[in-house]
């Protein structure tokens, strides 16, 4: 069989979506861990956790107005739904003995914006608007109207993070914070940087280019405005009203471009934080090896393209894009026939990291813990995964970024059989994995082009190992903007749950407290609650802090013409209660 070509790939994802995955292995022999304190109930301890968790009240999107505008409304919370598809059955008085062992919050593709950067594609967006045709899925995340607004949405869920300060049901104090990859959007150091300041609580500002004024496709510059997207201040004079707010109801937001960009000084987490490594903190956009000077000087470069050229077809672009970026975006930025490009103010903030640099950052911004997971050995040898402990649970984490290229991930075989033998240590040890990849979406097949010539394992053969180890009770990823809990099964019982988190950037922009509690029954129980960040539901016309924007990136969010909402997932995706065998018992 011929190997895929990244064209043939990417086309037969956006067709069949991801790759289903199972396996299965033989349990192994339990004992029980320490008691720890006894836990309250859920109902009792939800008060604890202020507005921001979902069990009392959370965000949902409400009626159209006339405009076809959705508001941001408080609805009812959910409570803890029970699930025992792993053949673990929930016995009843389990909560009465309930001993709370594990809390902690995870993050996931926060996606720092650096909006007016020469590199992003926005461009393409238009090409899968609603009713656009031939419409390939493909670009529906190269725009959104929100993006300007992602350092205040993060300084956001820092606040309501620390609001919370413990687990929900087994009141145990939030033990750290975990960054499931995609924390940057496209590994430029800028970006990298926002965002580690911003858990750090330093003074940041998100802002490149020109200072004192906004450099990008939602400013009024007669020159190269496009009615393809917002612009907050309105249109200028004799131009037609832009598209989201002709169309889709979007507010004029006066003074809205520069308030964005304004400094501010971040809350900072009050806990530890460890990071992971996603496809959009080493690749450009997601896709593309960073490491090659054409596109660094791209990035730093004074030169961005607003419009695509006139009757582009998307195939085209899709096929150039998947084969040769470098030199389509050279090709649209030197045509003198293009007058969608315009010119901005360079920036060397805006070059672009390898993954050993973006590590580097980790450990030269400071922050508990230094490097953030990240160790001296992930320095120097350019890597990115690590393991630690917090008493007798492991902390595994993976990189599942595929340098070579391409969004979905897979794993390196060094890497591979570093796991191999980590788990093979580790059955006194309850064992959480972590990634930036669900095992769904681990296909990348690439070796070599972006300087690892080693084969690349899929998400099957990593998921079969997990489940060779009874100890592993959890996978916790990211990438796919959308909640989804798994159970993955062995077929002579048991298995570990994989539980992907939607994203900070598109709806409903929420983050998830994990905790891990002992049934004292032989079972453990995984609960998970989903918390909104802490915004009102309305930014009622206040653009004056960073909380009041980050309202309003919520809210933008919930009007994607593009309908991200399916991210929020069912009721079984987001608070639950998931029971797994203890396997230490």
């Amino acid at each position: 069989m011929l190997p895929l070509s990244r064209r043939d790939l990417i086309r037969r994802a956006a067709a069949a979506g991801g790759l289903a995955t199972a396996a299965v292995v033989a349990p192994g022999a339990l004992r029980s861990p320490a008691a720890g304190s006894a836990a309250t109930s859920s109902t009792a301890t939800a008060t604890a956790t202020a507005s921001v968790a979902t069990l009392r009240t959370r965000y949902e999107v409400g009626a159209r107005n006339a405009a076809g505008y959705r508001p941001v409304v408080r609805t009812a919370g959910e409570p803890h739904l029970t699930r025992t598809e792993l053949g673990v059955p929930a016995q009843p008085g389990r909560a009465s003995s309930r001993q709370g062992l594990l809390a902690f919050v995870q993050l996931s593709d926060v996606h720092i914006v650096d909006a007016q950067s020469p590199l992003r594609v926005e461009w393409t967006d238009r090409f899968d608007d609603p009713g656009a045709l031939p419409a390939s899925g493909l670009f529906t995340s190269a725009y959104r109207a929100q993006e300007m607004l992602t350092a205040q949405v993060s300084d956001s869920m820092v606040r309501a993070i620390n609001e919370v300060a413990s687990g929900p049901v087994t009141g145990q104090p939030l033990a750290l914070a975990i960054q499931t990859g995609d924390n940057s959007d496209n590994s430029q150091l800028n970006e990298v940087r926002w965002n580690i300041e911003i858990l750090n609580g330093a003074w940041v500002h998100p802002d490149s280019g020109d200072r004192t004024r906004y450099e990008g496709v939602a400013d009024g510059h007669r020159d190269s405005y496009d009615p393809a997207y917002w612009h907050p201040h309105g249109n200028p004079l004799g131009t037609p009203v832009d598209r989201p707010r002709q169309e889709f109801g979007f507010p004029v937001v006066p003074g809205l471009l520069d308030a964005a960009r304004n400094p501010f000084k971040a809350k900072g987490l009050a806990m530890p934080w460890y990071s992971v490594f996603g496809n959009h903190d080493g690749l450009v956009q997601g896709n593309f090896p960073a490491a090659t000077m054409q596109l660094d000087l791209l990035a730093q470069g004074g030169l961005k393209v607003i419009s695509p050229p006139a009757g582009a077809h998307p195939n085209a672009l899709l096929d150039e894009l998947a084969e040769d970026p470098v030199g389509l975006l050279t090709r649209l930025l030197s045509s003198p026939l293009n007058p969608g490009v315009r010119l901005v103010t360079p920036d060397p903030d805006r070059t672009l990291l390898t993954r050993k640099q973006v590590v580097q950052q980790h450990f030269e911004l400071g922050g508990a813990p230094t490097g953030h997971g990240f160790t001296q050995d992930n320095l120097d040898r350019g890597t990115a995964y690590y393991t630690f402990d917090r008493g007798e649970f492991r902390f595994v984490v993976m990189d599942t970024v595929n340098p070579n290229g391409y969004y979905d991930g897979s794993l390196d075989l060094t890497q591979f059989l570093w796991l191999s033998d980590l788990l093979a240590r580790s059955a006194d040890k309850v064992v959480l994995v972590f990634s930036h990849h669900p095992s769904a979406s681990m296909e990348n097949p690439f070796v070599g082009t972006g300087g690892d010539p080693e084969p690349r394992i899929y998400g099957p053969a990593v998921l079969h190992t997990l489940l060779a180890h009874p100890q592993v009770i959890a996978w916790v990823n990211g990438h796919t903007h959308a909640n989804t809990i798994t159970p993955r099964r062995r077929p002579d019982g048991g298995g570990l749950w994989e539980i992907t988190t939607a994203s900070h950037i598109d709806w409903p922009q929420q983050a998830r407290v994990i905790e891990v509690a002992d049934n004292t029954d032989g079972t453990l129980s995984i609960f998970a609650t989903m918390v909104d960040h802490a915004a009102p539901a309305s930014y009622n016309g206040n653009v004056s802090n960073p909380t009041q924007l980050a309202s309003l990136a919520r809210e933008l969010s919930a009007n994607d013409w593009h309908d991200h909402s399916k991210g929020a997932g069912t009721p079984a995706d987001r608070n639950v209660e998931l029971l797994v065998a203890n396997p230490l018992a």
